[in-house]
C-alpha cells in the first residue's frame, strides 16, 4: 500500500511539473503575440481609422486570449503600450503618413528617428468629382439591375442571424458597370472610415510588383532578387518572382495564428519582416507545392523597396497606385525597418477598396491610363500550377476550380472567373469580370460568414 501511495505521489508530482512547464512555455511564446497584436490593432484603429477607443476594446480586444492583455493609449505621443500581467511589454507608435508601427527588436528612438520621403497629400474636393475618381455618384442606375433585390441582399449581410457568433459586417460596396449602386455601413462606421484589409494588402503588393515588371525593372520568370539567395549554389536561388507571387516558393514557413509560429513571430516580434522570412531554409522545390504564406508577400515588399530605392520607395505606392485611382484614404503601414508590411497592414475606406477592384476589373487601366502592364491582370487571375483547386494566382484568390472539376471551387454559386483580394476576419474585394461587378465586404468575423450565399443573392439582383 505504501509503495502504491509513493507511485501516486510521484505521478501527481510529474503531472504538476508538466503543467507548470507547459504554463511557463505558453506564457513565454504567447504573451508577446497578445501584447503585440493588441497594441498594433488599437494604435491603428484609433490613430489611422479615427475610431473610438472603447469601441475597439469591446470588439477587437474583448475575446480570449486578447482579453488577457492590458493596453494603454497615450494620446500625447500617439502610441499604445500592451502587456499581459505586466509581462511582454510591447509598444506601437503612430507616425503621420506612415500609420502605426510595432516597435520590435529595435529601440523605439531608432524607429522614431527614421525619416522617409513621403508622398504629399492631395487637397481634392472629392464631392465635386464624379465617381470613381471622386465621390459624386450618378442619379441613375444601370439597366439590368433590380434595385430592391440588391438592397435586400446588402441588408441581409448586416443582420445577425446567430448572435452567439456575430459576423459584424461593417461596410458593403457594390459597383456594377462602373457605377456605385449599393453602399451600407454599420453604426459607428461611415464613408470616410479607414478599415483594415489584413491580407488584402497582398493584392496591393502584387499590383506594385506588376508596375515594376511593366517598367522593365523586374522579371517574373527570373530568380527573385533576394540578397540572401544570390549565390547560384544556394537552393533558394531557384525561387522566381512568380513562385513568390503564387505562394509556391517552397520556403519552410508556418502560417498559423493559433499559436506561436513563423507568421506570428514575423508580424509581432521582428523589425525586418521580409529579411526574417528570407532567412528561412527551403523545404520544397520551388513551384511544386502551394502553401499560403504571409512571409512570401513580405519578401516581395522588400524586393519592391530594393528595386525602387530608398528615396522613392515610401512615396511609390501613393504616386503610382493610390492617387492615380482616387484611393486617397489609403495608408500602407511599415515594419520597424521601414518596409511596408505588404502581407497585412493597409487601411482604406470601403470606397477606396472598391476603386482598387475597379483597376483589376478594367484590366489595369484606370481613368484612361494604363497602370498595370498589359496581361498582368490575366496572369494574376491564372491559377498557379501548384494550386490544385485553381485557388490562387498572383497574390489574388481565384474561383477557377480544380483541374477537370470546375465545380470544386471556393464560391460554387459565383462565376468561375471571380477572383478576389481576401483578408482575415472576412475582408474581401470580389471582382467578377463576366458580370462587370466589384463587391467589397469589410467586417470583424471570427470564423467564416456565408460569402458564397451573399454573392449568390447579389448576383440574382443583376440581369
Amino acid at each position: 500500500m505504501a509503495t502504491k501511495r509513493r507511485v501516486v505521489r510521484r505521478l501527481a508530482a510529474v503531472i504538476l511539473v508538466s503543467m507548470v512547464v507547459y504554463g511557463v512555455h505558453y506564457c513565454w511564446v504567447s504573451f508577446p503575440i497578445i501584447s503585440g497584436y493588441g497594441a498594433k490593432v488599437l494604435c491603428s484603429s484609433v490613430f489611422v481609422s479615427g475610431r473610438n477607443e472603447q469601441g475597439v476594446r469591446q470588439e477587437e480586444l474583448a475575446a480570449f486570449p486578447l482579453s488577457l492583455g492590458h493596453f494603454t493609449v497615450d494620446y500625447g505621443d500617439s502610441s499604445v503600450t500592451g502587456s499581459v500581467w505586466g509581462l511582454a511589454r510591447t509598444k506601437a507608435i503612430y507616425r503621420k503618413g506612415l500609420g502605426a508601427t510595432l516597435v520590435s527588436e529595435w529601440p523605439e528612438q531608432r524607429v522614431r528617428d527614421e525619416h522617409w520621403l513621403l508622398a504629399g497629400p492631395l487637397p481634392v474636393l472629392r464631392d465635386t468629382i464624379s465617381w470613381p475618381m471622386g465621390d459624386r455618384l450618378a442619379d441613375t442606375i444601370p439597366a439590368g439591375l433590380d434595385a430592391a433585390a440588391l438592397r435586400k441582399a446588402i441588408n441581409g449581410i448586416f443582420i445577425e442571424k446567430d448572435t452567439a457568433h456575430p459576423i459584424r459586417t461593417r461596410a458593403v460596396i457594390v459597383v456594377y458597370k462602373g457605377q456605385l449602386v449599393g453602399e451600407q455601413y454599420a453604426p459607428g462606421f461611415a464613408r470616410d472610415t479607414r478599415l483594415l484589409g489584413w491580407s488584402m494588402a497582398k493584392s496591393i503588393t502584387g499590383a506594385m510588383i506588376g508596375m515594376l515588371v511593366g517598367d522593365g525593372r523586374l522579371r517574373v520568370d527570373a530568380p527573385a532578387p533576394v540578397p540572401e539567395w544570390n549565390k547560384p549554389e544556394d537552393p533558394r536561388h531557384a525561387i522566381t518572382l512568380a513562385n513568390l507571387l503564387q505562394q509556391s516558393s517552397g520556403l519552410q514557413f508556418e502560417e498559423n495564428y493559433t499559436h506561436s509560429s513563423d507568421a506570428t513571430k514575423m508580424l509581432f516580434q521582428r523589425a525586418d519582416m521580409g529579411g526574417y522570412t528570407a532567412s528561412h531554409p527551403l523545404k520544397d522545390r520551388p513551384g511544386t507545392v502551394w502553401y499560403y504564406s504571409s512571409g512570401n508577400s513580405n519578401i516581395l515588399s522588400r524586393i519592391i523597396r530594393q528595386t525602387v530605392g530608398e528615396e522613392k520607395y515610401h512615396a511609390f505606392p501613393y504616386e503610382r497606385l493610390f492617387y492615380k485611382t482616387g484611393m486617397n484614404s489609403a495608408v500602407l503601414e511599415p515594419d520597424a525597418s521601414g518596409t511596408f508590411v505588404g502581407s497585412s497592414y493597409m487601411y482604406a475606406t470601403a470606397r477606396d477598396w472598391a476603386r482598387f477592384g475597379l483597376l483589376y476589373l478594367g484590366d489595369g487601366v484606370y481613368n484612361g491610363e494604363r497602370l498595370l502592364p498589359e496581361g498582368w491582370v490575366r496572369s494574376s487571375a491564372t491559377p498557379a500550377p501548384a494550386a490544385l483547386r485553381g485557388q490562387y494566382g498572383y497574390q489574388f484568390w481565384l474561383n477557377a476550380g480544380a483541374k477537370g472539376n470546375v465545380d470544386d471551387r471556393m464560391y460554387p454559386h459565383a462565376p468561375a472567373d471571380l477572383f478576389c483580394a481576401d483578408g482575415f476576419e472576412g475582408q474581401s474585394v470580389f471582382i467578377i469580370p463576366s458580370r462587370q461587378l466589384v463587391v467589397v465586404r469589410l467586417g470583424l468575423t471570427h470564423g467564416k460568414f456565408d460569402a458564397d450565399g451573399f454573392l449568390a443573392e447579389l448576383l440574382s439582383a443583376i440581369d
